[in-house]
This record gives structure tokens, sequence and C-alpha cells, in this order.
């Protein structure tokens, strides 16, 4: 019953030419099943520094101050004296543990001491490329340093008027950044360093082919920084291709935040998937639900059967615009909707606070993207809940 279909399509060839079945594989259901654990049973980590230990200049920590950072992330303990001393870092962690500030504030640090350097930041989705670029202006604020975001979906017109100014940054998504490469509006040579974000998810997207059409462009005595939530044969690949010597920062705690209480809904012969979604989202305590779907129609189409039932909802996915998906996305986080309906855009790398549920109406196709879906609830500390539809 739960089998899923072998993908085999062209971003499944990923080495070599040969088709990757990393995709699609049978999950057992049982997997989805996990009590959460108190959270005050986790021992707590002991970070080596706080914020204004590092060696970064002070109006940085000044920011962060304003931001109301104190002590750093495991990964953000870790990588950033790596990154500050110019090593090519190897960053594995676990979804929601603040990536972004671990490779962010190093590289600010960096441009400011060397007004010359551009840093080019690449991730897998538009999403990802915008919420890294409004942290960048968080943490980069009263600095005169500047940013452009390239992605899909936006004029790339716009993108490249802005590219024609001085961006310390660049952050963007590999198709579009290969676009507009080719129509030299970047010189991806000019670029001293460069971080690959959720590589793992970049490469199970299929984006190898513009992950190394952009790398073999980029000057050889670069700095390199790769960050992922999981390792593979194919990951240990892309590490040993693209990076020189590397430290690897790993603090990854396990598949899945020990903060999340994962259970699976059966949905019997009698009843309708719609109707027991109904039902639980009615429950008071559903107050900020992402529902996770694996079609971008099935997704629009539950996201306008959950508003003709009366529920605030919104979706997101690859057929919306740009504009269109980040309304939605800001609708959520602003809580002028309660209810996300998503693909798996969504799953990875994004900051939505206290999302108390999600919910896989459909079966993920690996155990590898269900840990990225839940990873959206029980963060920072909180507890969340994970449910699953079967059947």
């Amino acid at each position: 019953m739960f089998k899923q279909n072998y993908r085999n399509d062209n971003r499944s060839r990923r080495f070599g030419g040969k088709p990757s079945f990393s995709r699609g594989k049978y999950i057992d259901p049982n997997r989805f099943i996990k009590k959460a654990e108190p959270i005050l049973n986790a021992p707590a980590y002991v970070p080596k520094h706080a914020f204004i230990d590092f060696q970064i200049d002070e109006r940085i920590k000044a920011n962060i101050t304003k931001i109301g950072y104190i002590t750093p992330t495991p990964i953000q303990d870790q990588s950033i004296p790596l990154v500050l001393n110019g090593h090519d870092v190897v960053g594995i962690a676990n979804t929601g543990t603040g990536k972004t500030a671990a490779f962010l504030l190093p590289l600010l640090n960096k441009a400011l001491k060397n007004p010359n350097e551009n840093i080019l930041v690449i991730v897998p989705t538009r999403e990802l490329a915008q919420q890294i670029n409004e942290e960048f202006i968080k943490f980069g604020r009263n600095l005169k340093m500047f940013s452009v975001c390239c992605v899909g979906g936006a004029s790339i017109s716009q993108q490249v008027n802005n590219l024609r100014y001085k961006n310390n940054f660049v952050f963007g998504t590999p198709g579009r950044l290969k676009d507009l490469i080719e129509r030299r509006a970047i010189n991806p040579a000019q670029f001293g360093t460069i971080v690959l974000d959720e590589a793992d998810r970049m490469l199970d997207m299929g984006f190898i082919n513009d992950m190394r059409f952009i790398m073999a462009k980029m000057p050889a005595n670069r700095q390199t920084l790769f960050f992922s939530a999981t390792t593979s044969p194919e990951v240990g690949v892309l590490i040993k291709e693209f990076l020189k010597n590397p430290q690897t920062v790993s603090v990854k705690t396990g598949d899945t935040s020990k903060n999340i209480d994962q259970d699976v809904i059966r949905v019997g012969r009698d009843k309708q998937k719609i109707d027991v979604l109904h039902e639980l989202l009615n429950k008071p305590e559903f107050s900020k639900v992402l529902i996770f779907g694996k079609t971008k129609h099935g997704v629009e189409k539950l996201s306008k059967t959950l508003t003709e039932r009366g529920f605030k909802a919104e979706s997101i996915h690859g057929n919306k615009n740009q504009s269109k998906r980040q309304r939605a996305l800001q609708s959520f986080k602003g809580n002028h909707v309660n209810v996300l309906v998503a693909t798996d855009v969504a799953a990875r790398g994004l900051d939505i606070p206290l999302v108390t549920h999600v919910i896989n109406y459909d079966i993920p196709a690996t155990y590898e993207d269900y840990v990225h879906r839940i990873g959206r609830t029980g963060r920072a500390g909180q507890t969340g809940k994970a449910l699953t539809f079967l059947g």
C-alpha cells in the first residue's frame, strides 16, 4: 500500500549518466511514529565562545547584540572560527540549527576587511535565497554592504540591472545563476568565496550539472563552504570535488529532532482524507499548520478546498510566480493565514516561527524528505507535532 514508484527522469541521472534510485524508496510507516523526548532531559551544549568572543568587526557584534544573539549554536560555535581563519569548511547539522549565521557572520567580516571580496551563496530554493538575504540585511545593517538575490520566477532583467552595481554578496539558485553567467551578467572568476548551502537538497533536486558549471568557472584558490543536513556517498563525491583540505564540523544529533512528537493518521475506507484533515484543523491546538503534498496541482487543489471549507489557507509550489510565493509565505509567517499547503519547496532551510504541526498529507518520496519536512516544527526549543496520513 505504501510503496512508492521509482522516479526515472533526467534529474535522477546525476553521476555518469546512470539513474539514481534514491528517490521514491519504500518507507516503513513505523518510522513515522516516535514520541518526543522531554526537552529537559536533553544534554545542554556548552559552547566554547560567546558571539562577543569571535574575532569579528565590532559593528557586526553590535548588530548581533541588537538582534538578541548571545550564545552560538553548536554549528556556529565550531564553524565561525574556521571560516574566519580561511579554511574550506564542511558543516553537517540538523535543519534549524543556525547554519545561515554560521557562514554569514564570518563572511561579512571577510568582506568588511577586504571591500573587493565578492561572495557567492548558492541554495536550492527561491525562498531560502530570499530568507538568507533578509538575514544578511539584519546582520549587515549600517555596514554599507550590498547584495542581490538572483532566483527564478522573478524578473531576470531587473537582476541583470542590479548586478551592474557593486554587490558584496550574491545569493541565488543554481539554474538562475547559470543563466546569468551565460548572459555574462555574473563572472564567477571574480568571486573569491562560495557557499553551497543545503547542498544535499541541490543534489537531490538535480542541480549537479549547474553546480559543476558554476564551480568550474570559480578561481582555484577560492574559499569554499559546504553545508548539508545529511550525508551520503554522493555528497561525499561533491566534497572531494569542490573543496580543498576541508575542516569538517558535524553536529548532527540524529535523523529527526528529538522534540517532535511523530505519529500517523490511518484513514479507513469509510472516510475521506480531506474530511479527516478538516476535523484535525478544527482542533484549537492546530494553530499554525504546514501541510505537505506531493504535486503542485494537488497542493493548489487542497489549498482551495480548505479555503472553501472556511480555513485561512495559502499555497506555495513551483507553478506560482515568485511574488505570489513570497506573499503566501509572508502571510503564513505573519499569522494572516494559519494553514500553508506546500510541496517540498518549503521543506528545506526555511525558518518559519512557531509552526505547531506539520502534516504529511501525501507520503514523502524518501525518508530524508520526511526529516526535512517535519523539521519545520519543533524549532528553537519548542515541542512540535508531525502527522503522516496513511491509507
